[in-house]
């Protein structure tokens, strides 16, 4: 009892809730080990990769990319570079969430706060990606021009959901892959200085690229669900194995609907927490407006300075 005591130095009751509470289920490290390798991008495929269009704006210059995914399609994608700085340019990936796109991420105010996450990054010298996800974005081709959410419209065709959430998810991993590839060959990226800030579906996607993906060095997940049933086979916390030991930031909402804030904490104490990882929670929803910013900045900044290079 006494030991309780100082450690929960506020009640007992309170103490006693903190204890009981376990974390979400996950897979064992050996099942985990046996699915990694349905995330790895096949490198035998040409890129096909191209400039499409370009931009100069008055403190960026901003190109339209777009290369050949890991199914065949193509992967369009915003690669944008700050005036400022000089290359190689350091560079941060940036993964959307469900239903959104790459554009999520050139609105300011949105759920994403995805503009304000853009600047702040340009602002400090680092270049960025972003790409549509399978399905998302323009590549609702692949799903026939329909929205990845399901809608219930009598004159639609009844074929609506042509992929899983686990294929996206795999998918989307893939060609994130294949998009470092392309930057690898550019010769304008510095390649030791990769990061990674992805928001709802984009930040349970860091969990699956995370093990698969040595050269990004730093990753931000915002307020990614963790488990869920239907997730089936790509369900974030089965991945927490290839998370603990990196440099992993977890920006959560106390009030997110998605989550249970409780069994999401104890999960990262008990799975995810190390020396170089991070969890910060917010008194916010799923949205958590751009109160995240500030704190994902300072996170990649603090490991992908010039000094922390391989």
């Amino acid at each position: 009892m006494k030991q309780i005591m100082l450690l929960c130095p506020f009640s007992l009751i309170l103490c006693a809730g903190l204890l009981a509470q376990t974390p979400y289920p996950r897979i064992s490290e050996e099942a985990f080990r046996a699915r990694l390798g349905f995330f790895i991008a096949e490198k035998k495929i040409p890129l096909e990769a191209r400039v499409v269009r370009q931009w100069d704006n008055s403190g960026t210059l901003r190109e339209k990319i777009v290369f050949r995914g890991a199914q065949g399609f193509l992967v369009p994608g915003y690669l944008e570079f700050p005036k400022t700085a000089a290359k190689p340019y350091p560079l941060v990936l940036l993964l959307h969430g469900w239903s959104g796109s790459k554009e999520a991420w050139y609105v300011d105010g949105n759920n994403h706060s995805g503009g304000e996450m853009r600047k702040a990054l340009l602002g400090a010298g680092y270049a960025v990606m972003a790409l549509d996800a399978a399905t998302h974005g323009e590549r609702n081709a692949e799903i026939d021009y329909q929205h990845v959410n399901p809608f219930n419209d009598p004159n639609a065709p009844p074929r609506q959901n042509y992929f899983t959430y686990a294929e996206i998810s795999v998918q989307t991993v893939k060609d994130y892959q294949r998009g470092l590839d392309y930057l690898a060959a550019r010769g304008d990226i510095d390649m030791s200085r990769i990061g990674l800030v992805g928001y709802s579906m984009g930040g349970m996607d860091s969990f699956y690229l995370l093990p698969v993906e040595p050269r990004i060095r730093v990753a931000v997940a915002c307020v990614p669900p963790l488990y869920r049933p239907g997730y089936g086979v790509a369900s974030p916390i089965d991945y927490s194995w290839g998370v603990r030991g990196k440099n992993f930031l977890m920006l959560m909402g106390r009030k997110d609907e998605l989550y249970d804030a409780a069994k999401a904490e104890a999960s990262y104490h008990e799975y995810i927490e190390s020396p170089t990882t991070r969890l910060i929670w917010y008194d916010k929803g799923h949205t958590l407006s751009a109160i995240y910013v500030p704190d994902a900045l300072e996170f990649v900044k603090q490991h992908l300075t010039a000094s922390n290079r391989r």
